[in-house]
């Protein structure tokens, strides 16, 4: 499975909007780019305390969905 660079080019849009909410805080304009990141992972790491997911597993799956996405295809 190889991303498109539409399909790259959405999902960075997805990652965009998704990390919009956290720039557009009261202080979100305070934090760099990898503090923003930094701050969505915490609270997703809280969500999934929450709701009983497995964020290491998670992560995991969503390394090797990426390196699927980027390697060539055959």
């Amino acid at each position: 499975m190889t991303v498109t660079t539409v399909g790259h080019e959405a999902a960075v849009g997805r990652a965009n909007a998704a990390l919009q909410t956290y720039t557009l805080s009261g202080d979100g304009w305070r934090r760099s780019p990898g503090e923003t990141l930094q701050q969505a992972l915490a609270d997703l790491l809280h969500w999934c305390d929450d709701t009983q997911r497995d964020f290491d597993t998670a992560l995991k799956q969503a390394r090797a969905r990426h390196a699927a996405e980027n390697s060539p295809s055959a």
